[in-house]
């Protein structure tokens, strides 16, 4: 066990038995610890289900193409945990987190408090730290209490497409998890809101009308296509030709978009090039992500493809489905569902979009994951939406499963319903985040 890993641990016993969305632990927190959270660059705080991490990816990509520092939050990881923290364009090294998080856990004494909420404290420890242009900020849960939404001022806030996700957290309805999501929105500053449902979008307007933010919404103060194979931007300020974004699937135009509208509110002077650099030389594992080779890809049919997603709710689903419906339009091949998923998790919502794509479904534990559905429910549940399902032990055994038949065209393999299920596969495959 590394030091982090004991330091995390002893965190979880410190965690309140119930988890009570407040900013009460963490503001207490940040107060002993000098403020942290007050000596930032400037914030752009990112909220919303699905599209968070990708959104920040391509600004994070051409902001450095424009030759800027970026700190970046995001969570959860995929293999380690330092993959949360990015200093000024590069993962924190053990050493450093190592320190930061002891600081915090002796600053904290004891005192109850969430993983979440004192790791978040740790993080702005070092992005207090370390200089740099921008914090591309991701929430954690929800918005309004959650343990990032101590920032006063920020330079911009982001809410990309909110859908049913957390529920016993946010609530039930579209309508109460927008309005958690809003609780980020700051007077006089600018919120750029991704493409919503029509119920969470009255919402989101309300509340930024409310609180007097400086509304730019999809579809209404900025628009995108595709185009002739290119990437075609619009707003007040024109319009701009760029390439398409070199993370796959339809979904991921919306958050290029919503990436766009951004940097154009906080860099208005940003040159186009750093914009065309940040859609094709954007990183974001696991996000449709084609694994080419590997251990764990040598054990599937010869010349299978083999893709590997963290989408595990309703709306994540059907994003997937229809990049991968995509895929299939424009190179058919059966396809196979290797899928495990969390018991908190829709799991019939996820499979019902690949019900009539997929060719059948291989269910798969969430190795290490104590609260994730075992195969066998899985595989239930896929059968009860009306896709053939087996169960298998493990991603391994779903591989050589499919390997063993013979197969008149490759398939297309598709790993996906939980980003720890993801993260287990890179790792296995030699493909964790560097």
């Amino acid at each position: 066990m590394t030091a982090i890993d004991a330091v995390l641990e002893r965190f979880a016993l410190l965690h309140p038995r119930r988890i009570d969305l407040s900013l009460d632990r963490v503001e207490r927190l940040l107060a002993d610890l000098g403020a942290p959270h007050k000596r930032l660059p400037p914030v752009v705080h990112v909220a919303g289900t699905n599209g968070k991490g990708s959104t920040i990816a391509f600004m994070r990509a051409a902001l450095e193409a424009a030759g800027k520092r970026v700190h970046v939050y995001t969570s959860p990881h995929l293999v380690r945990f330092n993959e949360r923290i990015r200093l000024a364009g590069a993962l924190v090294d053990d050493e450093r987190l190592a320190d930061a998080l002891a600081r915090c856990e002796a600053v904290n004494a004891g005192r109850s408090i969430s993983v979440f909420e004192i790791t978040t404290a740790a993080a702005f420890v070092l992005f207090s730290e370390t200089p740099a242009d921008y914090l591309l900020l991701e929430v954690g849960l929800g918005g309004r209490y959650d343990a990032t939404n101590v920032i006063e001022r920020p330079a911009a806030t982001v809410i990309t497409p909110v859908s049913i996700d957390h529920v016993e957290f946010l609530g039930p309805t579209i309508e109460k998890i927008a309005y958690e999501k809003a609780g980020i929105l700051r007077h006089g500053v600018a919120a750029i809101v991704a493409e919503q449902d029509g119920a969470a979008l009255r919402v989101i307007e309300r509340e930024a009308l409310k609180v007097g933010a400086l509304r730019r919404f999809a579809g209404r103060d900025f628009h995108a296509r595709a185009e002739n194979g290119r990437f075609a931007y619009e707003d007040a300020e024109g319009l701009v030709d760029l390439p398409a974004p070199r993370l796959v699937g339809r979904h991921q135009l919306g958050n290029a978009a919503t990436a766009v509208a951004t940097l154009r509110a906080i860099e208005p002077g940003l040159a186009n090039r750093a914009l065309e650099r940040g859609l094709v030389d954007v990183e974001w594992p696991a996000r449709l992500q084609r694994l080419r080779g590997g251990p764990l890809v040598a054990l599937a049919p010869p010349r299978a493809e083999v893709w590997l997603d963290g989408a595990h709710n309703e709306a994540g689903g059907r994003a997937l489905a229809e990049a991968i419906a995509d895929l299939e339009d424009h190179a058919p091949r059966p396809l196979a569902l290797i899928c495990g998923t969390l018991a908190s998790k829709d799991t019939a919502g996820f499979l019902s979009h690949f019900k009539g794509l997929a060719q059948e479904a291989l269910a798969v534990p969430v190795a290490g994951e104590h609260a994730a559905r075992s195969a066998e429910e899985v595989a239930a549940i896929a059968r009860s939406v009306g896709i053939e399902a087996v169960a298998c032990d493990g991603v391994a055994s779903a591989l050589k499963f499919l390997a063993a038949r013979e197969w008149p065209v490759p398939p297309r393999i598709l790993v996906a319903g939980s980003l720890y299920l993801a993260g287990a596969v890179l790792e296995a495959n030699g493909d964790a985040p560097r």
